[in-house]
């Protein structure tokens, strides 16, 4: 019997996938990013609605807009997107406060503070906004000088090729997951993915954001003009954000569907679990 007929076993092996730089910037975003979540729907509630152009707050029609409206002796809040109206009492719009219906864009539970209190969302808000752009920083700085974006997330030629691609999306919609040796590194719907959240999202709700400001808008006036004013600025800040929920959305449903444990162990100590192929000596 010739080496590649031997019967194959499998053993299980810890692998090193996360490095401690990459696993302290990981757990330190996720902090950020919930704080300036639930404190920017705060800072969105002072003002429920989203305008595009220079003139938002002059009585232009909003194109998202959560609203109160009275129903007979009850009120009920209403989304509009565009020419689409829905209700959403109870979550959007209108929501329960102390027991009672209250004139809200976002219910008090997904708010930091969970009062109306703009200012108080605004603090909380840019303290981790700065916080979460120095951790952004230095982890690109890190990824640069340890090579981790070049030899981790930057795919290759053949991951590109439309026939691999459709392949993994085929089986990522089966949840099919690489296994063994394939399982050492990202594929390229993960490689992908990540590129366009680290390049593209993230500096887009930076930009956004520092647009809004207008003290940094006397140091960049040109902000304004790219982004067609600060009412549009605002209004892709959201949907950059509502993008990165979805991501993160994705993101937790995949890490539990392809193993939660293994995946957090990896996260935390930096070792992940892959069972490879050892061959059998035969039986004399």
């Amino acid at each position: 019997m010739d080496a590649s007929s031997k019967p194959a076993a499998t053993r299980r092996m810890l692998i090193r996938r996360h490095s401690l730089p990459v696993r302290l910037s990981h757990w330190l975003n996720v902090l950020c990013m919930t704080v300036l979540l639930i404190s920017g729907l705060q800072i969105f509630n002072a003002h429920p609605s989203l305008y595009w152009g220079q003139y938002g707050a002059d009585n232009d029609p909003s194109i998202i807009a959560m609203e109160a409206v009275e129903d007979g002796d009850a009120v009920k809040g209403l989304t509009r997107i565009g020419s689409m109206t829905f209700n959403t009492t109870g979550v959007l719009g209108v929501s329960n406060v102390d027991g009672e219906p209250a004139a809200r864009g976002f219910p008090a539970w997904a708010t930091l503070p969970s009062y109306q209190d703009l200012a108080a969302g605004r603090r909380w808000h840019f303290f981790f906004a700065w916080l979460f752009v120095v951790n952004g920083l230095i982890n690109l700085a890190y990824g640069i000088f340890a090579r981790h974006f070049r030899r981790d997330l930057l795919p290759t030629r053949h991951e590109l090729m439309p026939a691999h691609l459709g392949h993994e999306i085929a089986e990522h919609a089966r949840l099919r997951f690489p296994k063994g040796e394939a399982a050492r590194h990202y594929n390229a719907l993960q490689k992908l993915t990540y590129l366009l959240v680290i390049f593209i999202l993230l500096p887009l709700m930076i930009a956004t954001g520092l647009t809004m400001s207008p003290g940094f808008n006397a140091a960049a006036p040109w902000l304004l003009d790219v982004f067609g004013g600060r009412q549009s600025a605002r209004t892709l800040h959201f949907i950059t954000a509502t993008a990165l929920v979805l991501f993160v959305v994705v993101h937790v449903a995949m890490v539990l569907a392809s193993g939660f444990f293994n995946n957090m162990r990896s996260m935390i100590t930096g070792r992940y679990a892959i069972r490879v192929e050892t061959p059998m000596e035969p039986k004399q």
